[in-house]
């Protein structure tokens, strides 16, 4: 049942998308196998623009207070939204969105963390890093350009503006060396997704500001 409104859900956010925005999606994603959608997050509009590109169901890790009303929450369990708690490692969530990918499915995942409030991209954290150590899943970057113009932090109504989203090819990413060296995986893994993502927007990623700042304090 939960499938057949995801698939209403996904025609109508479409269609709006389509009327609204002139929403266009280059790329696609894989169609068989579990593997981790990851994005940069900029928009509340996200979520459903970033579902409704993909012919697949998905599964999107998100902070657990996206839904505080209880009904509300449920309903968004069900269709598919992973609570995830903020300030730790969450076992729950992770485990459960590694369960998905080995059961073929796809997860989202937005490495950032949390939303832009400027549009700019964040440094990424290293949650995803821990679910591909865990599963050995593919990683499929993805950009969504315009939804901060759209509906920019601080705002209730979205604007008219164009929105697409861009998928990428694949990445692998082998892991190699000691359990010791864990944390390090993880971080290459964040960084080398949040570079491919930048690639893709045309932008500058969160690891070349860092380097410019050092080039400028120097």
């Amino acid at each position: 049942m939960s499938s057949v409104l995801y698939g209403i859900l996904w025609i109508l956010v479409r269609t709006i998308g389509r009327l609204c925005f002139h929403y266009r999606v280059v790329g696609a994603v894989p169609r068989t196998g579990g593997f981790i959608v990851a994005a940069n997050h900029a928009s509340y509009l996200d979520i459903p623009l970033l579902g409704c590109g993909m012919r697949r169901r998905a599964w999107f890790l998100g902070r657990n207070d996206l839904f505080p009303v209880p009904g509300l929450k449920a309903i968004c369990q069900w269709l598919g939204w992973i609570p995830l708690r903020t300030g730790r490692l969450d076992r729950d969530a992770f485990g459960k969105a590694v369960t998905l990918i080995k059961e073929g499915k796809v997860v989202v995942i937005f490495p950032e963390g949390s939303r832009s409030l400027d549009g700019r991209l964040q440094s990424p954290k290293p949650g995803i890093g821990v679910i591909v150590a865990q599963t050995g899943c593919p990683v499929v970057p993805a950009y969504l350009k315009g939804t901060y113009d759209v509906l920019p932090s601080g705002t209730m109504w979205p604007r008219f503006r164009p929105v697409s989203v861009l998928y990428g090819d694949s990445l692998t990413c082998p892991r190699s060396g000691e359990d010791g060296e864990a944390k390090q995986f993880y971080q290459e893994v964040s960084r080398t997704v949040i570079d491919r993502i930048a690639s893709l927007g045309a932008v500058e990623s969160p690891t070349q500001q860092s380097s410019a700042g050092i080039r400028k304090a120097e």
